[in-house]
């Protein structure tokens, strides 16, 4: 039965007659609110509350016979419209069964012992579907994963990996049926197109279960989308008369009388039993239906805000006994503190082909038609060889063998009786041919048409070419693989709807809490674990088989080796491993997440042993970068690592490892001067690491000033730093007073120059007098040379004019005494002229002479 825990918790022989005599539960509205002295008293009856009742109670304890006959009447008559309205998806199937050859047939037609041989197309793609998918679905550690919900932190990846550890162990150790029966679904979903699976909990077994439900024994309307909106879900059960009565006596069925089961088998199990090769001939069980349907039970019904009745119908799980229309249970079939009402998923439906209606496609109806055609030509090439290598014929009356009709063996010969003439003209063999090599070639083309169809045609390797790139193999994988690859998504829907309600009952079923601390990888989960994070199949529905994910891979490894600094390496290597199966792919690609804090020396072992190490936020980050640099300036192991050649490929995983530590401990520094932590982890692995615009311009803030801050301080503290080992570093003091004594040296010399420098100007600048004094000795000389000759041309032109005045005062008298006077004149200037000139030479300096 498809419920939970609580549902099974039925009270254990209830009387109806004395639950229904019993007072109905009445309940007063906040009753300190009212005075029943004053005012009416509000009473509120529960429809159909009756005394022991609880949610999860058999309601047809409470129900009258009458009433109970009539539903299931009508239930069972919604049943047989459902059958009919799927009669004819329903007959192909069967029909097809006997495609698969899982019968040997013994055929007298057209002759006894003619071939019976099937063509394996239905039963090799139907195998090869199963054995795909199951490796695909179920690796060996178990079919189920988990993805964290919200941020990812440390407590929920921990969180998770128990409730992975704690799901698969469940399903590969605790649940044995799990597997085997996935297996069983897998070969019904291919053959058919439809298989379901039931989860519910079984309190015989205190656990868990996952049953597969053949198609043929869940009858849905024909019309209906899917299993969570159609009205009608009937399930077709089969169940001893003991398995019947221990249900009654734990009080889950109601503790009626029944008619002994009945040989009910009918057309259609009968079918599909014989052709399966089995023998439906009696059936001591009775036939239990199931049904999941939406009631409006009078005394039950859907109440309004004025507890009116709605009118609405509400999800109920009707169990009814077929031949006598017993109804042995009724149950409510939505969560108790569901105010909505949702109807319960116990069904899960896997589906191969998607089709018109709700039921889907199988291997029968896609490629059944195929298997039938190769069938009927690969007989009659069977029979054409049989005839054609033992050829019948005609002979006359009266030839006699002695041996009569025993076949005769290869290299005997026999007597026989010849009436007249020749054997040759006696016997008269049947012109029988060869098996067509026209029909064989036939045959070929439909199987290949089958399967290509069908997508079991395998890739043909020697078709491709060697140096064929990763993308292009891909692209032809993905090509052929289309049809299996939307299959496979299909199933990986339905997968993740099954392992999620198994979710939910293994959740309920766990522990509130420890009492200790859980370890990492512990198998158990506490139920808050299941609260952060989701279950998901480890199926890929992207990729359908094992050598599709692997050149996927391949072609990430070459894109990867373009631009390694691009990708995570050794995430993508841990993810190849785990496609290929690889067991403990953790311990041999280890990822940083992997890593554990360890002390700087261990770091510096781990770094020479090419092993990967890791910085966290809250380790001495000054110490281990002194530790690590101290590592790579020590001589004696640069000169043993001289010879190795990955010691450049060391030196530069220390110098990242150095580097994360300056990172970390720059933004603790950060961190500290802004007074608040950054939102986010460097380590943290969450793809959705966005924040409010707010929070960023605030943070960028807070973190110009910081900078600044930090800047000013490490300038101060380097110069420091500086000073003092200059002080206390005799090296670096001599080489101070080197400087010093060198500076002093560039001084003076510089002081001497700039005293050649002086004494060269004073040169220059009395050359410059000289030159400015000759200059103007030169100008006087010639001033006076100029006023000499004028001096001296006057004086002879004052000559020539006394001449000629003479001359013409000796005819006068006061002309001569003119001239006279004249002559003293003249001699009185010169007389001065020469006083001058005399002046002039005194006047200039003796070394200008």
């Amino acid at each position: 039965m498809a419920m939970e825990k609580g549902l099974y918790a039925a009270p254990l022989g209830m009387d109806q007659a004395a639950e229904e005599e019993e007072p109905l539960e009445i309940s007063i509205e906040d009753p300190e609110a009212v005075d029943i002295n004053t005012g009416p008293v509000s009473i509120h009856i529960e429809p159909g509350a009756k005394s022991g009742e609880d949610f999860s109670a058999n309601l047809a304890e409470f129900m009258g016979a009458d009433d109970l006959q009539e539903l299931a009447s009508d239930l069972l008559g919604d049943l047989d419209e459902d059958i009919s309205s799927r009669k004819d998806w329903m007959q192909t199937y069967v029909d097809g069964l006997q495609l698969l050859g899982m019968k040997i047939e013994e055929r007298t037609e057209p002759w006894p012992g003619a071939c019976g041989v099937y063509h394996p197309l239905l039963a090799e793609t139907l195998v090869k579907f199963q054995a795909e998918t199951i490796m695909e679905i179920f690796p060996a550690h178990g079919p189920v994963k988990t993805t964290i919900i919200g941020k990812e932190t440390q407590e929920k990846k921990d969180a998770a990996e128990r409730v992975q550890d704690d799901m698969n162990y469940q399903l590969v150790e605790k649940m044995e049926e799990y597997r085997p029966e996935t297996e069983r679904m897998l070969w019904g979903l291919g053959l058919s197109g439809n298989a379901f699976k039931k989860i519910y909990f079984d309190p015989s077994l205190n656990r868990q279960v996952s049953m597969f439900v053949p198609a043929e024994d869940l009858v849905v309307p024909y019309g209906a989308s899917s299993l969570e909106s159609s009205p009608r879900v009937s399930h077709i059960m089969r169940k001893t008369k003991n398995e019947v009565r221990k249900l009654q006596v734990g009080g889950f069925w109601c503790d009626v009388d029944l008619p002994e089961p009945v040989d009910a088998f009918d057309e259609v199990e009968k079918k599909i039993a014989e052709k399966m090769g089995f023998r439906a001939s009696t059936d001591d069980r009775y036939k239990i239906i199931e049904m999941q349907v939406d009631l409006d039970l009078e005394g039950y019904e859907d109440l309004d805000k004025d507890d009116e009745p709605t009118g609405i119908a509400l999800p109920y799980i009707v169990t009814i006994e077929k031949t006598s229309q017993t109804v042995l249970a009724i149950r409510r079939n939505w969560k108790e503190d569901d105010e909505t009402k949702q109807k319960r998923a116990h069904f899960v439906h896997y589906g191969y082909i998607p089709g018109f209606g709700f039921y889907c496609f199988g291997l029968i109806h896609l490629i059944g038609s195929f298997a039938k055609s190769g069938t009927s030509i690969l007989r009659q090439l069977v029979d054409a060889g049989s005839l054609s290598n033992l050829p019948g014929g005609f002979k006359t009356r009266g030839l006699r063998t002695k041996g009569d009709d025993t076949p005769i063996a290869p290299g005997e010969f026999r007597d026989v009786d010849v009436p007249s003439g020749t054997i040759r003209d006696n016997i008269v063999p049947l012109p029988y041919k060869e098996p067509s090599m026209v029909l064989a070639g036939l045959l070929d083309k439909i199987i290949e048409e089958g399967r290509r169809f069908a997508s079991a045609a395998d890739l043909q390797v020697s078709d491709m070419s060697s140096q064929a790139p990763v993308g292009t193999t891909l692209a032809i994988l993905e090509r052929t693989l289309k049809i299996m690859s939307a299959i496979q998504a299909r199933i990986h829907y339905s997968l993740k709807k099954e392992l999620c309600l198994l979710r939910d009952i293994i959740r309920d079923d766990t522990p509130e809490d420890y009492d200790y601390e859980p370890e990492v990888g512990n198998r158990k989960a506490k139920r808050a674990d299941y609260d952060h994070c989701d279950v998901i199949p480890v199926s890929d529905p992207n990729a359908a088989t094992m050598s599709q994910k692997v050149v996927q891979y391949q072609a990430v490894m070459q894109l990867a080796q373009g631009a390694p600094q691009l990708y995570n390496m050794p995430y993508l290597h841990r993810q190849m491993l785990q496609v290929l199966g690889i067991k403990n792919a953790q311990k041999l690609v280890q990822l940083p997440e992997d890593q554990k804090p360890t002390d700087p020396v261990t770091e510096n072992q781990n770094i020479l042993m090419m092993k990967p190490v890791q910085a966290f936020l809250y380790q001495d980050h000054e110490a281990h970068i002194i530790t690590h640099r101290s590592a790579m300036q020590d001589p004696k192991i640069a000169q043993l690592l001289g010879q190795n050649p990955q010691a450049q490929a060391m030196m530069a995983a220390m110098q990242a490892h150095i580097n994360e530590h300056i990172a970390f401990e720059y933004r603790k520094q950060m961190e500290e001067q802004m007074g608040t932590e950054l939102p986010f982890h460097p380590s943290d692995d969450d793809e959705d690491k966005s924040m409010p615009p707010s929070m960023e311009v605030r943070i960028s803030q807070l973190a110009s000033k910081a900078s600044q801050v930090i800047l000013q301080r490490d300038k101060t503290q380097m110069a420091a730093q500086q000073a003092q080992q200059a002080q206390q570093d005799p090296i670096v003091q001599m080489q101070q007073q080197e400087l010093q004594i060198k500076a002093q040296d560039v001084q003076l010399k510089q002081k001497k120059i700039a005293a050649d420098a002086a004494a060269k100007a004073d040169q220059i600048s009395l050359e410059r007098l000289r030159i400015m004094s000759q200059e103007k000795i030169a100008g006087m000389q010639i001033g006076a040379k100029v006023q000499t000759d004028k001096a001296n041309l006057a004086a002879k032109q004052h000559s020539d004019g006394l001449r000629i005045g003479v001359d013409v005062a000796k005819s006068k008298d006061q002309m001569a005494l003119q001239a006279s006077q004249a002559i003293v004149n003249h001699k009185q200037a010169q007389d001065q002229l020469q006083v001058q000139a005399n002046q002039a030479k005194n006047n200039t300096p003796k070394g200008n002479e």
